[in-house]
């Protein structure tokens, strides 16, 4: 049974726009330790090895750089040098698909 009309959210621009956005995905080193997930919302989740959600925040892409805002506190920030090729914290990143 569906939910009722009142209880279904809105999406908001934003998140219309990163549902769309070609950085949305899982994002994956290329041993597999780290994987991380940009979120439609502007929520990433990052596992590492056996422990998932290691790392939770939000990020926003600028063009080709990603900043990211760790719930915990701390920043970080990252570039796309390709389509399929992330640069984050002296790693590499590549699309999983």
């Amino acid at each position: 049974m569906p939910a009722p009309a009142s209880a279904v959210q809105p999406t908001t621009q934003k998140e219309d726009i990163m549902t769309q956005h070609p950085y949305i995905g899982m994002w994956v080193t290329a041993d597999g330790h780290i994987r991380q997930e940009l979120l439609p919302n502007g929520r990433y989740d990052e596992a590492r090895g056996t422990r998932k959600s290691a790392y939770q925040g939000r990020y926003e892409v600028r063009g080709n750089h990603i900043d990211y805002w760790d719930d915990a506190g701390f920043t970080a920030d990252g570039t796309f040098v390709e389509n399929d090729v992330l640069h984050h914290g002296g790693m590499i990143f590549y699309r999983e698909r």
